[in-house]
């Protein structure tokens, strides 16, 4: 598929670009554009089957964008740090949603789709057209979440915004996308843990599980040192760091 890829941000372009073609091998990247009047440009130019696009740009924003190209018949899909344009999106008919840092499952699910609905010949927003329903769920149910003990009862926490967590005597102190405190829930880290398995965490250290979605980068060291997005820095284990150097490869 002749794909295009928007956005102002030159990591977030770098990254979406790393991710489509190690793990997405239909994909044919033939331009990357950094806002909107190059978008349409390049749309123009190359008549793309998939377009990915942002929506916060200087100028010509995401849904100029699609305003200006109501009529196309390529694939979009939506890539923003920020979940209430989910609506909007729909009402552009985009295939899907993509919140980032974009996950690579999601992403490869999200060009599954586009693959489908190519071989299907199925015009966006048609009747048969069914992922847009299915964009609208995932953005009226926003992921899973976990209640967890409080000192006040219950907390209710969405897996996908918690950043990492951190041993604190027999509870854990669970940091969240956004939030200038963190949540001490009543639960040890091992318990946390368990409740966090196969959800992209991982435990770089005794005292510390981190969300490797929001991960940075990392600092070679004896165990090293990886920054998350908010800044944070987080130690490795120098017994966790070869099993850890392992998982970030897979992703």
């Amino acid at each position: 598929m002749r794909t295009i890829i928007v956005d102002d941000e030159k990591l977030s372009r770098s990254v979406l670009k790393l991710l489509l073609e190690k793990h997405c091998p239909a994909v044919n990247i033939v331009a990357v554009c950094a806002d909107g009047i190059s978008a349409l440009e390049a749309i123009e130019k190359y008549q793309p089957d998939l377009l990915f696009l942002d929506i916060e740009m200087p100028g010509l924003n995401g849904f100029d964008v699609l305003k200006a190209c109501k009529d196309a018949s390529f694939s979009i899909i939506v890539t923003t740090s920020y979940d209430h344009y989910a609506l909007d999106a729909i009402r552009h008919n985009a295939l899907d949603y993509l919140l980032k840092p974009i996950i690579r499952d999601d992403l490869v699910d999200a060009v599954d789709k586009a693959m489908a609905r190519r071989q299907q010949k199925v015009q966006p927003g048609s009747k048969s057209d069914t992922s847009i329903l299915e964009v609208l769920h995932q953005h009226l149910y926003p992921g899973e979440r976990l209640a967890l003990p409080s000192p006040e009862g219950l907390r209710m926490l969405l897996v996908k915004d918690i950043l990492y967590c951190v041993a604190d005597g027999e509870t854990t102190l669970v940091h969240l996308v956004n939030a200038t405190e963190p949540s001490l829930v009543c639960r040890s880290l091992k318990e946390v843990e368990g409740q966090l398995k196969n959800k992209g965490f991982f435990r770089v250290h005794h005292s510390y599980v981190v969300n490797l979605n929001y991960m940075d980068r990392y600092i070679k060291g004896d165990g090293g040192d990886i920054i998350m997005s908010d800044g944070s820095c987080i130690p490795v284990s120098r017994h966790r760091k070869q099993e850890f150097m392992d998982r970030i490869e897979k992703l």
